[in-house]
């Protein structure tokens, strides 16, 4: 694939500002290789100001230069309708996905990057297919990735009318994988702009990479508390066991190669706004250009006698999660909180422990967010692998042995239960303390205030100069909630969060054209091998409408405000959920009444 043009940021000393640079490539050579695929469009171009800068665009993994192609036989051109799709099989080299949107017939990768789902069994809208396992979104005229989870766009495939037939014209190389990089700058300005990202979740790896798309040619740092590279925090609940490095969302050797610098074990103490510095537990201090605040959560504690003795555990990181485990095995293990994080762990222990036990304040498991019928549903299958519940009740003590390990937890009217481990599954806090008396904006409950274009405000409401903010921590106007200030904490959302800021890092100055959070929630929890899907924002709802049967594990439940349909939770029925996020992302969903 050769580029016509390209855009460059460029940044120029004088001014502090980002201008678009726009001119037809005129070097063409061969970059360095990466993790044992091509990187290719090594662009030279020169700035405003004359001075020469090298760089290297990337677009493999599954899309290919290779004049290689082969053919394969899709249909006649009036057999499919629109809104059809159709996965076309090159015998022996893999498949693609085929889609006719608006008359016009598309092909692209049959997989979703995410976790591997068949696409074609998802929703398609105007233009986008989403996937019905997790509601990742892609374009079907590009491939690219145009909502999460996951980063990698799909490989896009050629169509061939001939006659009254249609082909896919594929390279073999692209049909080898489902997944496919997007183009990233590799060689920066050293003396360019400095973003630092302060996280190291995934609305700090998208952001970076955003950047890196948009061809931002400045220094980028993620600074994370966390000893591992980024990865997904999202699996240590449903798979405790596993090894940090395959759960990491990119490799050093990524980060290396388009010049994305990661510091681990970086803890930030301290942001001075006026000298634009960060400073760390560790005694450093960072300079910036433009900051991102994404630090996430921390676990909260519970506020009782024998928090600290052994064998007491939160779940954040891979080293908690191991911790967990170890210590559970054949042992007894009480559970306070009935959240996706206690339900999920309680779910992974109940083969390997010795007995668990759930205790938590409401009558029913997620009674607030997902209604009692569905709550109950999850609690009888439990119950059906032998975890033991105890609602309406709270933990009082932990009490210990003289060994200084748990023995027993009191629950609230002098209830004892014998534990060997305890877990506690309530809930994480903003990790915003050390931003208080910065003059940036907080919540009551410690959340970022910022804009609809994710810039960070003051107390005033005013924006603050360079600083953004993304993820967990944000409180941001919801375009769903006609722009009323909301916090999601979803794993989906931090990642579109991330996009949206390292765009409008590179628009900056270009008001009109600065992006919102257009995305619509979507998550997911996994529990003896099944997933409740759920998308929209149902917090206020007045109504739950159930289709199918909910004691059968085959049911649809509407989350209803008034008239309008505000969320959906589906339990074996995709691509239900996938087509009720498309069709609260374009305005078409139906109303209480019709459905």
């Amino acid at each position: 694939m050769y580029l016509k043009h390209t855009a460059t940021m460029l940044f120029r000393q004088h001014t502090h500002k980002f201008v678009t640079h726009v001119r037809p490539i005129t070097t063409l050579t061969s970059p360095k290789s990466f993790d044992c695929r091509l990187l290719r469009d090594q662009v030279c171009l020169k700035s405003l100001s004359s001075n020469p800068v090298a760089i290297c665009m990337f677009s493999s993994m599954g899309q290919s230069s290779s004049v290689d192609k082969v053919e394969q036989y899709v249909c006649d051109v009036n057999d499919m309708n629109n809104g059809e799709m159709k996965e076309v099989e090159f015998e022996g080299l893999g498949k693609a996905l085929v889609v006719k949107d608006d008359g016009e017939y598309h092909a692209i990768g049959p997989k979703c990057t995410h976790f591997g789902a068949p696409l074609v069994k998802g929703s398609l809208r105007n233009g986008r297919v989403r996937c019905p396992w997790h509601g990742a979104c892609f374009d079907v005229k590009t491939g690219d990735i145009e909502d999460y989870p996951g980063l990698d766009c799909v490989p896009k495939h050629e169509i061939v009318i001939k006659g009254c037939q249609v082909f896919v014209r594929a390279d073999k190389e692209a049909l080898s994988s489902h997944k496919r990089y997007k183009s990233m700058v590799q060689t920066v300005q050293e003396c360019g702009p400095h973003v630092l990202i302060i996280g190291g979740g995934p609305a700090s790896v998208t952001c970076a990479e955003m950047l890196r798309q948009k061809s931002f040619t400045g220094r980028i740092t993620i600074a994370s508390k966390e000893s591992h590279l980024p990865y997904d925090r999202t699996k240590l609940s449903k798979a405790m066991d596993i090894d940090p490095e395959k759960i990491y969302l990119r490799t050093q050797k990524f980060y290396d190669s388009v010049n994305i610098k990661i510091l681990t074990e970086h803890c930030a103490t301290e942001v001075d706004l006026k000298e634009k510095k960060v400073g760390f537990e560790n005694g450093d201090t960072i300079k910036y250009d433009k900051l991102v605040l994404a630090t996430g959560g921390s676990p909260r504690t519970l506020p009782v006698d024998g928090w600290g003795l052994k064998n007491v555990f939160v779940l954040r990181t891979p080293d908690d999660a191991k911790a967990i485990i170890n210590a559970a095995r054949d042992k007894t293990v009480v559970i306070c909180g009935a959240s996706f994080i206690g339900m999920e762990v309680a779910s992974s222990l109940a083969s390997k422990a010795k007995k668990v036990s759930v205790c938590e304040f409401f009558k029913v498991p997620f009674e607030r967010v997902l209604g009692r019928e569905v709550g109950k549903y999850l609690q009888n299958m439990h119950e059906s692998k032998g975890v033991e519940f105890h609602m309406g009740t709270s933990m009082e003590k932990i009490v210990g042995g003289c060994d200084g390990e748990v023995t027993h937890v009191m629950l609230k009217g002098g209830d004892m239960l014998e534990a060997d481990v305890v877990v506690a599954g309530v809930g994480v806090v903003p990790s915003t303390s050390f931003l208080q008396g910065t003059g940036i904006g907080l919540a009551r409950q410690g959340f970022v205030n910022v804009d609809k274009h994710l810039r960070v405000v003051d107390d005033s409401n005013n924006v603050i100069p360079d600083v953004y903010a993304a993820g967990d921590i944000v409180m941001y106007p919801q375009k769903l909630r006609d722009w009323q200030p909301s916090n999601i904490q979803h794993y989906q959302m931090a990642q579109f969060h991330g996009r949206t800021v390292g765009s409008n890092i590179v628009m900056e100055g270009c008001d009109y054209d600065l992006k919102t959070v257009d995305s619509v929630p979507f998550f997911w929890t996994v529990q003896y091998g099944k997933s409740i899907r759920y998308t929209g924002y149902g917090f206020g709802y007045d109504d739950i409408v159930i289709k199918g049967d909910v004691e059968a594990g085959k049911f649809c439940a509407y989350y209803t405000k008034g008239e309008d349909v505000i969320a959906v939770a589906t339990l074996g029925s995709d691509p239900v959920a996938a087509d009720v996020a498309q069709r609260l992302y374009d305005g078409t969903m139906v109303k209480k009444g019709d459905l």
